[in-house]
């Protein structure tokens, strides 16, 4: 057992976002409590809320907190009260996460959903489409075309205005990720979707043959599949089941993501881990920042009614990833699929639950 306490940081961030990471933190304070792992956590601002006190969406401070920590919990940032803002200098100094992102160098990002029985009913799908469906979505989180660089705004000659930035990816880049994929497969079902747009972006070819080298000459137990990004959101829709890991840049995981949200019924439901590698089970790994993938929904903000499961389920990773615990992991998601099929389910969910009956649910049935 470890003595030294882990250290945990948590930056509630934007509207909701405070309200899913105060529910996290109450099941991560009971399951580390029930499993005697130390733990000590400390609360800060990101996003919005750390720009309406100290003038940035992220300060040097909160940056070294995370540096120092085992792991971030990270609720949700952003709202219409701050898109306006421009700044000038790089995307890092414009969103708060991202710079949390990049400075961190926690590339590769995993974002798991699976069809949960209980809520079949909650997703557009046949229940035979769906059922049994559990993808792990592997983002490369530190690349691509939202950081490329040159990027801009120029008014030209004619009055026109022209956008830019560029999509880059370097081998190294690629490489990590692809590894980290396959590590992956191999604790699942020992496959891998690559999605690319190799037919019209140089990027593209870089990505699909470096990831095609990699699982020949060292993964060649893994089965790896190539599919463009376009007949990829097809081929997801159409046979969810035949996916188990699936790794794509930066936009492309963006957008795939989301999509398989709908496999869980609700974006609510989606947990991440964006990590600095991946290490074997049972090894922890520092560093990591943990978030449920929703928005911060301005709508609902305050009202007691947000969904916490994603950020739950986020616990759970960390508690495999950071804590090593994969055990612990799947003791709050089996809790988790408790609740929902007893049916106390937020309002996303189609149900009237609070957010604190759902957390309060989820922590009674961690037995």
């Amino acid at each position: 057992m470890r003595n030294e306490p882990y250290q945990i940081l948590a930056l509630g961030g934007d509207h909701i976002g405070p309200e899913v990471v105060a529910a996290a933190l109450e099941v991560l304070r009971h399951v580390a409590r029930q499993a005697n792992i130390p733990i000590e956590i400390e609360e800060d601002l990101l996003g919005g809320a750390s720009w309406d006190k100290h003038g940035t969406f992220c300060t040097d401070a909160v940056l070294e907190k995370a540096r120092q920590a085992d792991a971030t919990l990270v609720g949700a940032v952003g709202g219409p009260k701050w898109d306006s803002i421009r700044i000038d200098g790089p995307i890092t100094e414009t969103d708060g996460l991202t710079r949390l992102r990049i400075e961190l160098d926690v590339y590769n990002a995993l974002r798991p959903s699976r069809a949960w029985d209980p809520i079949l009913h909650r997703t557009p799908f046949r229940p035979e489409v769906v059922k049994g469906t559990d993808v792990m979505v592997i983002r490369e989180n530190s690349g691509g075309i939202y950081y490329g660089e040159p990027r801009g705004r120029e008014t030209l000659a004619d009055g026109q205005e022209r956008a830019f930035e560029i999509s880059e990816y370097h081998t190294h880049e690629v490489e990590r990720i692809a590894r980290c994929a396959f590590e992956v497969a191999k604790r699942r079902r020992n496959k891998v979707a690559s999605l690319d747009k190799s037919n019209v972006m140089e990027s593209g070819k870089l990505w699909r043959e470096t990831v095609a080298r990699i699982g020949r000459d060292e993964y060649p137990d893994v089965e790896l599949t190539h599919l463009l990004m376009d007949y990829a959101l097809l081929a997801v829709t159409m046979n969810p089941q035949d996916f188990d890991v699936i790794v794509t840049s930066n936009l492309f995981g963006d957008l795939i993501s989301d999509l398989t949200g709908a496999f869980a019924g609700s974006l609510g439901m989606l947990p991440s881990a964006t990590l600095p590698g991946i290490v074997p089970i049972g090894e922890t790994m520092r560093g990591g920042v943990y978030e449920p993938t929703h928005g911060t929904a301005p709508d609902i903000s305050g009202k007691g009614i947000a969904n916490p499961f994603g950020a739950i389920l986020s616990v759970a990773m960390m508690f495999e990833y950071a804590f090593g615990r994969a055990d612990l992991a799947q003791k709050i998601e089996n809790a988790v699929e408790h609740v929902l099929r007893d049916g106390i389910l937020p309002p996303d969910l189609g149900g009237n639950a609070m957010t604190k009956d759902v957390t309060q649910a989820v922590i009674a049935a961690l037995i």
